[in-house]
């Protein structure tokens, strides 16, 4: 009796794929600026003065 030798043939996949969810960070820097914006306003200032003078008034003579 003869026995005959197996034939392998190559194999054939079926493949499943599957999918997970997984979490990737993702980092967005903002930065929050307060600007304070500085301008000059003329502000006015009157400082008063007082002063005293003294006048002497002389009679005059007519005749001088």
């Amino acid at each position: 009796m003869f026995h005959s030798r197996p034939v392998y043939c190559p194999p054939r996949y079926h493949v499943r794929n599957k999918f997970v969810k997984r979490v990737h960070p993702v980092i967005h820097p903002i930065v929050h600026v307060n600007r304070i914006n500085v301008i000059d306003v003329p502000r006015h200032i009157i400082k008063p003065i007082y002063r005293t003078e003294v006048i002497h008034h002389r009679r005059r003579c007519r005749w001088c």
